[in-house]
């Protein structure tokens, strides 16, 4: 565990006392939790996992660690040498964090691995989100994307808007429209208005917001999507290519993102860390948020690696809300370089705190919480210390950034 200084103890231990919304996960309905095995191998789920084949484990032998056919032992051999060569970074840290605070154990190695499954397994019981993620945690909403809107408190859904949007077969649009009992569209403005009676099923249901991607965009051109349309109704294959599914998934992505702006839905942007990067690239958001002035843009993860373009989209586009979640686990030095310039930049009522971006490993958010706090109790500690601030009006902002700030960009959030 780290050591702290007065100040930034006394900063962690106000958080702890701060109710939170949490602005990004992937937590699906807590059944589906509950309906699979759990061991000490759910701690290494999700993000970890990149860490893992990065140094060296294969794909397969991966999926072997959720083999549960496989014995632990087994499972455990073939692990360890990885572990031990990812433990110390940020991924691998919430893991430690959550075997620790959640289940009592200060490290996980050849000792403690049995005894920590035993125990993840003897949690996985009916109540683990509220125990976890409410009286642990003191969240109080969790906006989640797992592509359902079936879900219960305290999650909230945020549904993926690309899902209408970047269809490359004709089979795709087929099954959109079966799911809503619509008959599949004969043109592109039959696709917009099918597009606008699941932005209304999805707000019915209780949705928040929709969520894209940051991708290359152009002016919507209907002509061009509308022949688009027409090649794939007739049974052609839209190739993906970099600018995704060209000028028809343009065109609706457009639509789209309007409608939901009049809805008052929240467009939720992924930019940045994922696969080939440069794809995803923030700086498309230069484009994006000026075409859409109406709309109201949470832009993901500080863009990373892209931080400081992300910081100045932030600062110059009035509806463009920056959105820390996923930050703290991918670098924690980042993340509080990045907390310096934004403070030094960036109106601080723009500022969403926190969201862990899980979905198997719930106990992870504890971790990934912990050290979302240790990021702003360094950063605020140094501005109190150097006299920038007081510690009243550091805590003032976190109050923001927690809790203020989300309730008021996702006004259709409810937390009553």
């Amino acid at each position: 565990m780290m050591k702290y200084s007065k100040i930034e103890q006394k900063l962690l231990d106000a958080m702890g006392q701060m109710d939170i919304i949490d602005c990004h996960e992937h937590l699906p309905p807590e059944q589906v939790r509950l309906e699979s095995p759990q061991d000490v191998f759910t701690l290494f789920s999700h993000y970890t996992r990149y860490d893992l084949i990065s140094a060296g484990m294969s794909e397969a032998d991966y999926k072997k660690l959720f083999d549960y056919d496989v014995p632990l032992e087994q499972r455990w051999a073939s692990f360890r040498p990885f572990w031990e060569a990812i433990r110390y970074g940020s991924y691998a840290k919430a893991a430690l964090l959550a075997g620790k605070m959640v289940y009592g154990f200060d490290d996980i190695n050849d000792r403690t691995y049995h005894p920590l499954s035993e125990a993840i397994a003897a949690a996985n019981t009916p109540g683990i989100y509220q125990r976890i993620l409410c009286d642990r945690c003191r969240i109080r909403a969790v906006l989640t994307q797992c592509r359902s809107t079936a879900v219960q408190g305290p999650l909230v859904p945020l549904m993926p808007g690309w899902s209408l949007t970047e269809v490359y077969a004709r089979e795709q649009l087929e099954d959109i429209s079966r799911n809503i009992a619509r008959e599949i569209p004969k043109d592109v403005d039959g696709w917009v208005d099918m597009i606008g009676a699941y932005l209304s099923r999805w707000i019915d249901e209780g949705a928040v917001g929709i969520k894209i991607t940051s991708r290359a965009n152009l002016p919507p051109d209907r002509k061009a999507a509308n022949a688009a349309c027409k090649r794939l109704l007739g049974g052609d294959t839209l190739v993906p290519d970099a600018n995704r599914f060209g000028a028809l998934d343009n065109y609706l992505k457009h639509q789209m993102i309007d409608m939901a702006a009049s809805s008052d839905l929240v467009i939720a942007v992924h930019a940045g860390i994922w696969d080939d990067f440069r794809n995803d690239d923030c700086k498309h958001m230069l484009t994006l948020a000026p075409a859409h002035p109406e709309a109201r843009f949470d832009l993901y993860h500080l863009g990373m690696p892209s931080v400081r373009d992300c910081i100045v989209i932030g600062k110059n586009h009035p509806n463009v809300y920056l959105n820390l979640a996923w930050t703290h686990v991918i670098s924690q030095v980042q993340t509080r370089s990045g907390l310096d310039e934004l403070l030094d930049q960036v109106p601080v009522n723009k500022i969403l705190a926190f969201g862990g971006d899980y979905n198997r490993p719930v106990e992870k958010v504890v971790g990934h919480l912990q050290m979302a706090r240790e990021d702003f109790a360094i950063v605020f500690a140094r501005r109190i210390d150097s006299g920038q601030m007081s510690f009243d009006e550091a805590m003032e902002i976190l109050q923001l950034w927690f809790w203020d700030n989300p309730l008021r960009l996702y006004t259709r959030l409810d937390v009553r």
